[in-house]
């Protein structure tokens, strides 16, 4: 990576990369809890972050960016439905990162990511 590149590249193209942080955060969305290997949880990490600051604000500008990332009718329904209300008074820490285990095929470092209750 260059000068000021930003984010983990985890040895996919571009579109693999956007396809497999969009399942992750609906799927975070979704069940509250996911767990994955630790480099993916990190970024999955900031993505839900920003989508949550964005449902919390919760203008029509706001839903159709988040609406940009989350192609599940159902995760955007419950982002803005019952994740953004539970945020309302908070600023950000919406989401965190637990490590937990090491993969038994191959050793990967694993981690929890889940909501913080408010």
């Amino acid at each position: 990576m260059g000068w000021g590149a930003k984010g983990r590249k985890l040895g996919r193209d571009t579109g693999e990369r956007t396809a497999l942080f969009r399942q992750l955060v609906a799927s975070l969305i979704l069940h509250d809890r996911i767990e994955t290997t630790e480099a993916k949880a990190k970024e999955t990490k900031k993505i839900a972050d920003g989508l949550i600051a964005l449902a919390v604000r919760g203008d029509l500008q706001a839903r159709r960016q988040a609406g940009r990332l989350l192609i599940d009718p159902r995760a955007r329904k419950r982002l803005f439905g019952e994740i953004a209300p539970r945020y309302q008074a908070g600023r950000g820490g919406y989401t965190r990162v637990i490590k937990t285990r090491r993969r038994r095929g191959d050793s990967a470092p694993m981690a929890l990511v889940e909501l913080v209750s408010p």
